[in-house]
């Protein structure tokens, strides 16, 4: 099977200095809302997604903690590039829902987290487990966004 256009370019792009920081900044601006979270994918490969907000004034809230919405906004970010590197080349998906429990304050940069291992991708609904640390790796989130997987059309 042939490797996915998005893994691709994460791995050829990955090989330069600074590769991984322009591929944020591409990825960032494929979905335009994941701007606003300044984000770095800092690990991507099939079956796995890892990417870090950096904690700074324009994603906190009012007591200085980074936003929840934020924090969805990685773990929404997170959870696209692990569909993307991942699924067969035949299917397709479509972000249908979220539900995320914030179990701790998010008071430094948060690390998103969207780890396929072991699950088979299949047409309809496909839960995506994710989850998000803080520096000291307390969980700060967690959740299953829910897409859509059908097939392509022909």
């Amino acid at each position: 099977m042939a490797q996915n256009k998005l893994l691709e370019i994460y791995e050829k792009w990955g090989k330069f200095p600074f590769g991984n920081r322009l591929f944020s900044w591409f990825f960032a601006r494929w979905a335009p809302y994941f701007k606003t979270i300044n984000p770095q994918v800092v690990e991507l490969r099939n079956g796995y997604a890892k990417v870090v907000i950096p904690k700074r004034k324009s994603v906190e809230n009012h007591i200085g903690t980074v936003h929840a919405i934020a924090v969805c906004n990685g773990l929404e970010m997170a959870m696209g590039a692990v569909c993307e590197a991942s699924i067969p080349q035949d299917l397709r998906w479509i972000p249908k829902s979220m539900t995320v429990n914030y179990t701790a304050k998010a008071g430094t940069d948060v690390t998103c987290v969207a780890d396929l291992d072991g699950i088979e991708w299949l047409p309809g609904d496909f839960g995506v487990p994710v989850e998000a640390f803080d520096d000291n790796g307390v969980s700060v989130a967690k959740g299953v966004i829910t897409v859509w997987v059908s097939k392509k059309k022909k």
